[in-house]
């Protein structure tokens, strides 16, 4: 399947595109398959590591934070980042991260799963599909229960649809209020290196139907001449996978000098 733009990039300006397969050389680096697909805003340039997995719609696990976030917010089921509490249900999970009270900020930079469950059971299945809608975010099913969707559910979405999205954002150009856009910008995780930040969100849907555990990392990158924003996912079998989200994420970034 060949690389594609998506409508809304489109109307920023008709992008091209270029495969690199030589960016796949970081995914074996480290034992495993993926992809990659960056967009280099000022050039007007996708770039992506080949022409069959970057079109391939999956999971979006925590990515979908992000969106999430943005609902709570617009449906003011969430309304100050830092001064609500949201309470810890009580139930001890392996992560202690997620083991007590959390604000909108800080379960964000958790990734704390049960929290981001239980703002979709506030906001509800109607406002639900109603923002998914608006923010035309992915194949905008949510089937499979309104805290599970994004894990184990029907919600798909292939790494152009995460760049769209993400690029919208970053523009404030959502069909949501500034003030959201706004605030999830500020609360996403930052990663800064010596002449660049990079905002972004992890994700991991885990292992099902006899396929691989998929780890994400999604967001854009602050630099001089211009942003780029980028979508990689890669098969995550083992933890070290997992751990090497990141690490990979910035070499396919140096690799199309983005960093």
């Amino acid at each position: 399947m060949p690389i594609a733009s998506s409508p809304a990039l489109a109307n920023v300006a008709p992008p091209r595109s270029e495969i690199r397969d030589s960016i796949a050389k970081h995914f074996a680096g480290v034992g495993t398959s993926g992809t990659f697909v960056g967009y280099k805003v000022e050039d007007y340039l996708i770039i992506a590591s080949d022409t069959v997995r970057s079109g391939e719609a999956r999971l979006p696990a925590s990515t979908f934070k992000v969106a999430n976030a943005l609902i709570a917010l617009e449906t003011g089921v969430v309304e100050d980042p830092d001064q609500e509490t949201l309470r810890w249900d009580g139930v001890t999970r392996a992560n202690p991260a997620w083991n007590r009270d959390h604000s909108l900020r800080s379960a964000m930079a958790a990734s704390v799963v049960p929290v981001f469950q239980e703002l979709a059971r506030r906001i509800g299945p109607e406002r639900m599909q109603k923002y998914v809608d608006a923010l035309e975010y992915g194949n905008r099913d949510i089937g499979g229960g309104i805290d599970q969707f994004w894990l184990t559910g029907k919600l798909r979405i292939d790494p152009i649809g995460q760049i769209d999205f993400l690029d919208q954002l970053r523009r404030r150009s959502l069909t949501v209020s500034k003030r959201a856009q706004d605030i999830v910008c500020d609360i996403m995780p930052v990663t800064k290196t010596d002449k660049a930040v990079i905002h972004a969100k992890s994700g991991l849907v885990a292992a099902q139907n006899e396929q691989k555990p998929l780890g994400w990392m999604v967001g854009w990158v602050e630099r001089d001449p211009g942003p780029t924003v980028f979508a990689m996912n890669m098969d995550c079998p083992e933890p070290t996978h997992v751990e090497a989200r990141m690490a990979v994420t910035e070499a396919c970034l140096a690799d199309i000098e983005a960093l």
